[in-house]
């Protein structure tokens, strides 16, 4: 499969992101293009990490099948053919596009990401240890690093272009957007996160904690966008080798930064642009990560795209 660090098509290009470009098909429809970039402590590598796109979106694609019923998305295909059938101009981009590609509907983005927290760990660990809460909202006392939560919690934070989000408490969304708006999508978020987390643990991966973006249609329809479930926007722990009161092994780009943050501790890298050269056993180890998960929770190996 080609390693894409940089797709070009003959669309109008609309955002290039960290990992995604967005290109606008028509007045109704985006093109999504997941590339095999990948950054770690804010900084994009310039190694790509084989076949990290294609589970990006196949993944992303499995789960708007398998959560359809609980909410409209933005979710057209990703299907390389149908996609040239829909946009014949892209016919000559097959292996840009193959695997990595997906259709959606335009939508305007909701400003804020939904964070559902079932096990506390990462930013919520962090700030938890220091003063008990999380976004400022007192926590249950005792919790130890990975515990799981009574219930799962809805943490919303805002979107950052640069830098981390910031965690804000669902009050603060509710005044930005209307108590309406808020409830829904925290009652959205909640159930993709319930429904994603059970089918995980029946093969043998938790999902710690993820994230979902919504956006609004031209109808006011509110859908599910952008990625869902996948290692980029999921904490995904393997459920044999959970053990609480410490951190978690992932399935995700934890090879790539383990190795970083043994460069910053022996002072080869200030954690700043641009990032050092990637050993190949490094980027080999983080690959594998990606299509492990991506085996587990779909039950078949990614398929090759030619």
């Amino acid at each position: 499969m080609t390693v894409v660090t940089r797709s070009t098509l003959d669309l109008p290009l609309l955002r290039r992101g960290k990992v995604r470009e967005v290109y606008e098909v028509d007045a109704d429809r985006l093109l999504l293009v997941a590339s095999d970039r990948v950054s770690a402590f804010d900084v994009v590598m310039t190694e790509a990490i084989p076949r990290k796109g294609a589970v990006l979106t196949q993944l992303s694609a499995f789960w708007f099948g398998k959560l359809a019923h609980l909410g409209p998305t933005h979710f057209l295909t990703a299907d390389v053919d149908e996609i040239i059938r829909e946009v014949p101009r892209l016919a000559a981009e097959r292996a840009q596009l193959a695997g990595r590609a997906m259709l959606v509907r335009k939508t305007e983005p909701i400003a804020f990401e939904c964070v559902i927290r079932g096990f506390i760990s990462g930013s919520a660990w962090k700030e938890y240890r220091a003063t008990g809460t999380l976004a400022g909202a007192r926590l249950p006392e005792g919790l130890r690093e990975s515990d799981p939560f009574p219930a799962p919690i809805f943490s919303p934070a805002t979107k950052a272009e640069t830098g981390h989000d910031i965690n804000v408490t669902p009050a603060a969304v509710a005044r930005a957007l209307g108590e309406s708006m808020a409830t829904e999508l925290e009652q959205r978020s909640q159930a993709i996160y319930r429904a994603g987390r059970d089918l995980a643990a029946a093969r043998g991966i938790i999902i710690a904690d993820t994230k979902f973006e919504f956006g609004t249609d031209p109808h006011g329809t509110l859908r599910l966008i952008d990625e869902v479930l996948t290692p980029d926007s999921s904490r995904f722990w393997p459920k044999d080798q959970y053990q609480p009161g410490r951190s978690q092994p992932s399935f995700d780009k934890q090879p790539l930064r383990d190795y970083l943050q043994d460069l910053t501790n022996r002072g080869l890298w200030n954690m700043e642009a641009p990032g050092p050269t990637l050993p190949p056993e490094v980027i080999a180890a983080t690959s594998a990560r990606y299509l492990e998960a991506f085996r587990l929770l779909t039950g078949a190996p990614l398929p090759e795209f030619g």
